[in-house]
């Protein structure tokens, strides 16, 4: 029984690290987002301390999940998310004139994440292209958007679609002067 509590307490950390990158949260972020500092997070991360009941509930409350899920065994907590129309939530993002409704469960719980994005027009990913780990698939529902790929362009219309290894250079731009709408999901390896 007392190594299951010390697996169990060990665990925690690890999944709170993961949770945060996952998100896209500096240390400093999940400080301000959770009310804890960014000092006592760091040190709850490396395993090097054990959170009160308090601390915890707060880290849970800032990634809107229940203390349970850091507590319990991964198999078994497997989630079913049902996200509503009216109850998506807004996506953070730094790319001006792209607004991201979520339509997935929580980072944390899942490895893809999907938005309804609209991109207005003009809006674009900015001058050098990203690359990072993972995957992303989009769907053109209305409008156009001209992506890059590896230096291969591609323009997509209503009903067209792009899969996409994301370690790849890639960027992307509204050329059109109507808003376009994309099922827009990612696909993130664990860390």
């Amino acid at each position: 029984m007392i190594a299951r509590v010390a697996e169990v307490v060990s665990g925690i950390g690890p999944k709170i690290k993961s949770l945060r990158k996952q998100n896209g949260y500096s240390l400093q972020s999940l400080a301000e987002r959770a009310d804890v500092s960014a000092a006592t997070i760091h040190k709850i991360e490396q395993s090097d301390m054990v959170p009160t009941i308090t601390t915890l509930l707060k880290i849970a409350g800032a990634f809107e999940l229940p203390v349970s899920y850091f507590v319990e065994d991964d198999d078994d907590h497997l989630p079913t998310v049902h996200t509503r129309a009216a109850n998506r939530r807004p996506i953070y993002t730094s790319h001006a004139g792209l607004d991201l409704a979520g339509i997935t469960g929580p980072y944390g719980d899942f490895l893809m994440a999907a938005a309804v994005a609209t991109v207005l027009p003009g809006a674009s990913s900015g001058s050098k292209p990203m690359g990072h780990p993972g995957e992303e698939l989009l769907y053109v529902m209305s409008g156009k958007l001209a992506f890059t790929v590896a230096d291969t362009a591609y323009m997509l219309g209503a009903g067209d679609s792009l899969h996409f290894r994301t370690q790849q250079p890639h960027s992307w731009r509204n050329p059109a002067e109507e808003d376009c709408v994309v099922l827009w999901m990612a696909l993130r390896p664990q860390q």
